[in-house]
C-alpha cells in the first residue's frame, strides 16, 4: 500500500442515526453517503469497521473489473435459497461452475434457446390479445412473472411451464420477498421459510428426475428442436465431475430460476409503468427501452464485496476485511454521469448517442462475476416487447406506491391494468 493513501472519508454518525430513526431503506443511507461524502464513502453500522460505498466509475472498474480476486463475494444473502449455485459460489468452485454454464448463454449456446423464447412470448401475446378483446383487468407484474418463469423453465427443462409447477414455484417469490426481513442467523432464517424451501426442493427433484429419464434429443416440436435443456448439461457434467451431486445440480437449477425470472419480470414491469408515464417513448427501439429501464432499475442494484487484502482505491486506504458495496442504482442516477437522471429517456441508448464511460452503466454487474444470463435476458425482453407493444396501450388502474429493495428493485404493490387498442 502506498504511503500517500488517505483514509476513506466517512459519513457523519449523526446522519446514520437519523437514517435509523426514520426507518428508511438501505438505499437512502447509501444515497446520503454519496451526496455527503463522494464516490468512495464510508459509513459505520453495527460491525467493528466501516462499510465502504463505491459509486465512482473508475473505482467501480478497480473493484469489479480489474481486481475481482481481491474484492470477493462472501456469504451471499440468498445462499439459503440457492445453496452453492454459481451465484453464491466462490473460489475454484465458482470458476468451474461458471465455465460450464458460460457456454450455454453465449454465442452458439444461445441459438438453442431462441425458439423457446419465441414460444413463451407467443403464449403471453395470445393471452394479451384475449385481454384486449374482453377489456378485463389483469396484473402486469403477474403477467411478466409468468412469462419470465415460463421462458427460463423452457431453457432449463425443454418443456413449457405447467400450471401445477407454476403454482409451486410461487414459493421462490415468497422467499425472495421475505429476505430483507428474515432473522440474521442462517439457521433461523431457513426455519422462517422452511415450508417454502421444501416446496422448491420437491419441484427441483422432480425436474432433475425427469431430465435424467429423458432421451438426449427428441423429434422437433412446434417450438423448435426438442432438446432437454440446461439440466441435461448439468447431469452430463456429473459423469465427469463428481462434485456435481444432485444437491449441487439442485442449487444450480434454483439459482438459474431465481436469477432468470425475478430480474426479467421486474424489468418488464417497470418498463410498462415507465411507458405509462411517458407515452411518447413507445416508438423507441425495444432494446433501447430495455436499456433505459435497466438504467433506472438495474437487475443487480447492489453488489456486495469483501476486501481480502489491503488495497488503495481511488487514493484511499482499504483495509483487509472491509465490506465494500458497489451500487449500480445510485451510479445510474448520478447527475454528473447522466443528465436529468430521473427522466426516462430511451434515446440515451439510441445508436450513436453519447454515454458515460466504463463503470457508469452496469445493470448486470461488471467483470468476471457479471451476470451469466445478460444476453438471454435482453433477448427474451426484446422478443416479448416486439409482440406486446403493437397490441395496444396499457392503462393502469392504480400504480405502486414506490419500490421494494430486495435482490431486485421491485414495484411495491399491485399493477392492475387494462389493454386499450
Amino acid at each position: 500500500m502506498t504511503t500517500d493513501a488517505v483514509p476513506v472519508p466517512e459519513l457523519a454518525p449523526a446522519a446514520v442515526e437519523q437514517w435509523r430513526a426514520e426507518g428508511a431503506p438501505l438505499v437512502e443511507l447509501l444515497a446520503r453517503a454519496r451526496r455527503g461524502v463522494g464516490g468512495v464513502a464510508a459509513f459505520r453500522l453495527d460491525g467493528p469497521g466501516p462499510t465502504v460505498l463505491v459509486t465512482d466509475p473508475a473505482a467501480v472498474q478497480h473493484v469489479l473489473g480489474h481486481h475481482p480476486d481481491r474484492y470477493v463475494k462472501r456469504s451471499h444473502r440468498a445462499r439459503m435459497l440457492v445453496g452453492d449455485g454459481v451465484l453464491s459460489a466462490t473460489g475454484e468452485a465458482w470458476k468451474r461452475q461458471r465455465r460450464l454454464l458460460q457456454s450455454q448463454f453465449t454465442g452458439p449456446g444461445m441459438r438453442r434457446y431462441e425458439q423457446r423464447i419465441a414460444a413463451a412470448a407467443r403464449r403471453t401475446a395470445v393471452r394479451w390479445e384475449g385481454y384486449r378483446r374482453s377489456g378485463e383487468t389483469f396484473d402486469v407484474a403477474e403477467e411478466m412473472r409468468g412469462f419470465a418463469l415460463d421462458t427460463v423453465w423452457r431453457a432449463l427443462t425443454g418443456s413449457g411451464l405447467d400450471d401445477r409447477t407454476d403454482a409451486e414455484l410461487r414459493a421462490v417469490e415468497r422467499v425472495v420477498a421475505a429476505m430483507p426481513t428474515l432473522p440474521t442467523g442462517a439457521a433461523d432464517a431457513r426455519d422462517a421459510v422452511a415450508e417454502d424451501l421444501a416446496r422448491i426442493d420437491v419441484v427441483a427433484r422432480a425436474a432433475i428426475d425427469a431430465a435424467r429419464s429423458r432421451p438426449a434429443a427428441e423429434p422437433d416440436g412446434p417450438d423448435g428442436p426438442d432438446e432437454p435443456g440446461v439440466l441435461r448439461v448439468l447431469l452430463d457434467a456429473a459423469d465427469e465431475h463428481p462434485e456435481y451431486t444432485d444437491r449441487l445440480i439442485r442449487d444450480e437449477l434454483v439459482t438459474l430460476l431465481v436469477a432468470g425470472h425475478e430480474t426479467t419480470a421486474t424489468t418488464l414491469t417497470w418498463l410498462f409503468l415507465l411507458l405509462d408515464g411517458n407515452p411518447g417513448a413507445r416508438g423507441a427501439d425495444p432494446q433501447a427501452l430495455v436499456a433505459e429501464t435497466l438504467r433506472l432499475y438495474p437487475a443487480a442494484w447492489l453488489l456486495p464485496r469483501h476486501a481480502l487484502e489491503d488495497d488503495v482505491l481511488a487514493g484511499h486506504r482499504i483495509a483487509a476485511g472491509t465490506d465494500v458495496l458497489v451500487c449500480p442504482y445510485l451510479i445510474h442516477r448520478d447527475p454528473e454521469l447522466w443528465p436529468d437522471p430521473e427522466r426516462f429517456d430511451p434515446t440515451r441508448f439510441a445508436p450513436g448517442a453519447a454515454r458515460p464511460g466504463q463503470g457508469a452503466y452496469l445493470p448486470f454487474g461488471l467483470g468476471a462475476r457479471a451476470c451469466l444470463g445478460t444476453r438471454f435476458a435482453v433477448q427474451e425482453t426484446t422478443a416479448l416487447l416486439e409482440l406486446l407493444l403493437p397490441l395496444g396501450r396499457l392503462e393502469f388502474r392504480s400504480r405502486p406506491a414506490g419500490a421494494a429493495y430486495s435482490i431486485t428493485v421491485r414495484p411495491d404493490g399491485p399493477t392492475p391494468a387494462v389493454l386499450r387498442p
